[in-house]
């Protein structure tokens, strides 16, 4: 019965973050409509954009705190009314500094209360070590889940019903993760003893004590390096691809379907390196991980753009989109336990969402400059190449094998 109880666990943060990762992973669908409603241009839209982007990261240690100390539910209950709020009054801003209020601030905000380090923070509390790393990629895989759902019906509502009216269908969308929130309420458990081996936080270390241990730990400094470098990928494609295809001539629809895809098969990615990361070390994991993204953006720059070489480029991207977290997140855990995962998850995914803010409002700025996205696009292939290199020096004990059982 508890192992039954404790799997509802990542099913129910698997389906928050379907909710709210389909909801802003498809942001970068209202960009060309909301510029011609608003008439902002494209470097202002991208710069409330990338401001999100950072709020969204930096609201995550913050809530990751509150979390770890009141609990998990309340704080997500708290993002999901912001998260709609901020999209709901998106359709009625006019101005810049209105945009980044409700776009870049309120919704952001709202976001990373209930985003990824809370979510995989309070799952990893409740379960068996050996159980963390898939459910860490089975809560990130409910992200991408959502990114396939969402890329394609927002689509079609902005075409069917207008953006405004499809930006309202998805605030109210959000709402849907109130109750979810229910089997993440705190519960109170004593705390399990400190045994040989265990991390300093599961040993009753304080937060602010934690997290000046973690500040002073260079291989945690190495993975956020790494991490950075996701960040800066992942928000230039999900803000501007929809440009890159609208520049090569081709339907809105191919973008839609290019970040369904890319959400799709990010599930096989998620699932798949939680699933490795209990039989190698994580370390390596990202090395590939980081390497095949690079190779990925080099082959696309290569190839004649078409509807196909976008789709088999959006299947190369998902595979490796967000299956970064399941090894980021477990090493963190290696390396400082789970009793503040929640807080020092956070603190990366704040390094995330800088390299986020990055190139999300770069590639606005290189598109209003240059006609194109070709600087950018080097540039990623270039931090992924180093961001790989990274993730060799961090300091990472053997996977040693679970005995056979008898």
């Amino acid at each position: 019965m508890r192992v039954r109880f404790a799997w509802t666990l990542p099913i129910a943060a698997a389906a928050i973050l379907l909710i709210t990762m389909g909801g802003r992973q498809t942001i970068g669908l209202f960009i060309a409509p909301l510029d011609e409603a608003t008439g902002l241009g494209i470097v202002a839209i991208s710069l409330a954009v990338a401001i999100g982007q950072l709020v969204w990261g930096f609201a995550q240690p913050v809530f990751g705190g509150f979390a770890d100390r009141f609990g998990p539910g309340r704080v997500i209950v708290i993002g999901g009314i912001m998260l709609a709020a901020g999209l709901a009054l998106t359709p009625f801003v006019h101005s810049e500094w209105a945009l980044i209020a409700t776009l870049g601030l309120l919704s952001a905000f709202g976001a990373g209360a209930g985003s990824l380090s809370i979510l995989i923070g309070a799952v990893s509390q409740r379960l068996a070590p050996e159980q963390r790393s898939f459910a860490a990629g089975f809560v990130n895989a409910g992200g991408s889940l959502g990114q396939f759902v969402f890329a394609p019906l927002v689509q079609m509502a902005i075409v069917g019903f207008g953006w405004a009216n499809a930006m309202l269908a998805v605030a109210a969308a959000m709402l849907t993760t109130l109750p979810l929130a229910w089997p993440l309420r705190r519960r109170h458990r004593p705390a399990p003893p400190a045994s040989v081996g265990t991390p300093a936080s599961e040993a009753g270390t304080g937060l602010w004590r934690q997290l000046a241990m973690a500040a002073r730990d260079r291989s945690y400094w190495w993975l956020n390096l790494g991490f950075f470098t996701c960040g800066f990928h992942v928000a230039f494609l999900v803000t501007h691809l929809p440009g890159e295809v609208r520049l090569c001539g081709l339907s809105p629809s191919i973008a839609a379907n290019s970040l369904a895809l890319i959400g799709i098969a990010n599930i096989a990615g998620s699932l798949g390196a939680g699933w490795l990361g209990n039989r190698y070390r994580m370390k390596h994991l990202l090395f590939w991980i980081y390497l095949l993204r690079a190779a990925a953006v080099l082959a696309y720059l290569a190839a004649p753009k078409s509807a196909t070489t976008f789709y088999i480029f959006a299947v190369a991207l998902g595979l490796t989109w967000l299956a970064t977290l399941p090894p980021t997140a477990g090493i963190v855990g290696k390396l400082f336990g789970v009793r503040y995962l929640a807080t020092l998850l956070g603190v990366s995914l704040a390094v995330h969402q800088i390299g986020g803010f990055y190139g999300a409002w770069l590639g606005g700025i290189a598109v209003a400059n240059f006609g194109d996205y070709n600087w950018m696009w080097y540039a990623d292939a270039l931090l992924a190449t180093l961001a790989a290199l990274s993730n060799l020096p961090i300091r990472e004990a053997r996977v040693v094998p679970a005995p056979a059982p008898a």
